[in-house]
Parts: structure tokens; sequence; C-alpha cells
């Protein structure tokens, strides 16, 4: 481990594998590096002290290279204790100069222990994945309060905690909801979360996942992605829901959809992706078949009750890297990914540099508009303005050499009228 004054991180020698990855990923995001070209000459962030609790990647580090080059300083930390590429952390430090504090598997004491060293920053903003930077300082840090403006929001999990704190009342500053934005939910959470989930599963076990039975708990954005990918790959998908209307389009979908009591029976994958708590519960281990494996690919490690599965089993142990075998008392074996935490930033790399181009777009966008606009910014939690979000759509898309029509004058005009019929 390699900690000194500004940084705590695994190994420094490992900056250069680091800085090879970070460049590598920045290859694929030409959105963001177009707003790094901007923010350098502008500096539309000089003087900004932002506090960042993110997974620790090589796309993040793109980003945070972004806001520093906009005239920022930043601290960042970890958003979960196995979502940290140690190489990408030693390379910020030692390349870029930035502060970081993450260490890939950092127990929860050291985890909280960096969320408050970044917080010594004494930021004038927050960018956070998950909500526990801002928790922190709403409940035991709230003399940072007092020179925070505005903040940054980038998963569906601190979007809906967020929420609440605003319509209790609580929240203490104004957060734009990063997630929110088209650009990001719809890429992001869809195809990186569809991609990146099985990349995870599949390191971690090996396994063929044509002609199984993938169970799927949610159908959001993230559902929708990783639902698709699992069929494209010749599985049978089942998706659980307790939504009528997303179960419903699951169903439209070609999916089947079925309560997660029916589906445990036949699984031989489960994976969630809703943000709630013990999605899957002893109820479930109960039904499950001999080998059935259990993964969990939204932010917290609480939708898989692994606590009342640990009570079950007469023995656990290591059988690969992020999977536990939970052996029970009948005989049956139910395999664990990744301590029930985000599989694929456990045990893949997380979504491609690709779709994060327009994540990280939205974060550094939204953090110059925060600076300029939060004055009048009410104490709530706000969309992504939809100039932003079109902006990185346009640039995207430009990016990728595809092209679009335009309107004609004819057609402005029919569109702007109400008089015209049949």
């Amino acid at each position: 481990m390699a900690s000194g004054k500004g940084y705590d991180v695994k190994d420094l020698k490992l900056a250069a594998a680091g800085k090879n990855r970070v460049e590598w990923a920045k290859k694929d995001m030409p959105v963001l590096r177009s707003i790094g070209a901007r923010f350098a000459k502008e500096k539309p962030l000089k003087g900004v002290r932002i506090a960042a609790c993110l997974h620790v990647t090589t796309e993040t580090a793109a980003l945070m290279q972004v806001l520093t080059a906009g005239g920022a300083k930043v601290a960042l930390c970890a958003s979960n204790p196995l979502s940290t590429q140690d190489e990408a952390a030693a390379s910020l430090v030692k390349n870029d100069g930035i502060t970081v504090y993450a260490i890939k598997g950092e127990n929860r004491k050291t985890y909280y222990r960096h969320i408050l060293a970044a917080l010594a920053v004494g930021p004038h903003m927050t960018m956070d994945d998950g909500a526990d930077l801002v928790s922190m300082v709403h409940s035991e840090k709230k003399e940072y309060l007092k020179e925070i403006v505005g903040g940054t929001e980038e998963t569906t999990t601190g979007v809906i905690r967020l929420s609440a704190m605003g319509e209790k009342g609580v929240l203490r500053y104004p957060i734009i909801a990063v997630n929110e934005a088209k650009t990001k939910h719809f890429f992001d959470n869809r195809y990186g979360t569809g991609q990146s989930t099985l990349d995870g599963i599949l390191r971690a076990t090996n396994r063929l996942l044509a002609g199984s039975c993938f169970v799927v708990a949610g159908y959001g954005w993230c559902g929708r992605g990783l639902a698709m990918r699992a069929r494209g790959m010749g599985a049978r998908v089942i998706v659980t829901e307790i939504d009528p209307l997303p179960a419903l389009e699951a169903l439209m979908d070609g999916f089947e959809v079925e309560p997660m009591a029916e589906a445990a029976k036949v699984g031989d994958f489960f994976c969630t992706v809703t943000g709630n708590l013990h999605v899957v519960r002893r109820e479930h281990f109960e039904r499950m078949k001999d080998g059935a494996i259990v993964c969990n690919s939204g932010h917290f490690n609480v939708e898989i009750d692994i606590p009342a599965l640990a009570k079950m089993a007469k023995s656990v142990r290591t059988v690969r890297p992020f999977v536990e075998e939970y052996v029970l008392g009948d005989g049956r074996a139910i395999h664990v990914l990744a301590e029930g935490r985000l599989v694929n930033l456990a045990a893949a790399e997380g979504h491609p540099a690709n779709v994060m181009d327009m994540s990280f777009a939205n974060q550094a966008l939204s953090a110059e508009y925060m600076a300029r606009n939060h004055g009048a910014l009410s104490n709530t939690v706000h969309m992504v303005p939809e100039a932003i979000d079109r902006e990185i759509a346009r640039l995207k898309l430009a990016s990728s050499g595809a092209r679009i029509d335009r309107l004609t004058p004819e057609q402005r005009n029919y569109l702007a009228s109400w008089e015209m019929g049949t």
C-alpha cells in the first residue's frame, strides 16, 4: 500500500501501467476529450474544489483530468470497496498530481475513512455515485455544508436516496441527477451495464450462457440491457418485477415474466439490478437448484440477502476469485459472485469507455452548469438541462461519423402550425 499526504493507493509502481490504460480508454472518449480541450482554455471551474466519490476506473481518471484542466481541485475516493482499478488510482496520483484515496478490496472502515479524507479538501461541489459522500456530509460532517453550493449524482440508487432527502426537506444543496440524462441512462445503464455485467459473470465463472436459464431481477434500463445481452448469448431469460408496467414491457419484449419464487426453481444464473433490499432472500435460496450462480449489478451489496444465506450454509469457501460457494444442509451449493457487490466492476472492468464518454461528459458539463447557476437552483434533485443532453448526443453522433437530416422550412412550418389537417 502506498499512502502519503494527499493519497492512499495500493502501489504507485502501478502508475506506468495505469497511464497506458487511461490513454487507451481516452481513445474511445471523443466527447470528453473535446470538453477537456475547451475546459483547458476557458477554465470554467477555476478555484472550485470538488470531492468526488466514484468508481475509480480508467474512465473516471479521464474525467478527473478534464475537471482539473478546467481549473478544479479534485479529491477522489472510491464509491465501492471492490470497484477500484489500482493502476488507474496510482496513475492519477503519480502522473496527474490528483488526490486519490482508493484501494481495491478495502474494508468498510477504510472505505469510510477514504470518504472523510476526500471531504477534507473542503468542497464547493460534490460528485457522487450512490450518495454515500453526500450522506456523510449531511449526517456526520455538517461543517462542510457551509461551503458546498451543489453536486451531481451518477447512478439510480443515489438519485433515489437524494430524491427522498429532497422530498423530506433535508437536502441542503442542489443536486443534478446525471443518471437521469438521456445520454446517460439510455446508453450507460442499458448497453454499458448489459455488456459489463455479463463480462463480470463470465470472467468470474467461465460458464456457458447458451442453453442456460438466466434470471434478471428488475427491468429498468439496466435490467433491459442485461436481459437483451443474456438472450443474445443464447440464454433463456426470465424477468422478475414488482411494477406491472416494466413487467408488461418485458413480456412484450419477448421475455418470460415470473415471481422470483417461481424463477428460483429453474434459474441457473440470477442477477439483481433493482436498487432494492433483499431481492433474493432465504425463501428463494431454499428453492434454488444445486450449482445456482447468484450475483448483483446494483450499486450496494444488499440486493442479495447474504447474511441469511450464510446462516443456511454448513460451509463456505472461495472456489475461484470472486466466487464463494455456500453449501447448504441438504448438500446443495449456491455460488455468490463478488461478495454480492456490483459484479461488473468487481470481477471485470466496468462499462466500456465508449459509453462512459457520454456519462462523464454529462458529469463535466453538469459541474460547469452548477458552478455558474447554483444560486438559481433549489435544494432538490434537478435534471440535466436538455440543452446539455442534446449537445452531448450531437457530439457523440458526429464522432461516430453518423449524420442525420435537418428539417426543411416547410417541415418546420408544418410542425409549428395547427391549421393544417387532412
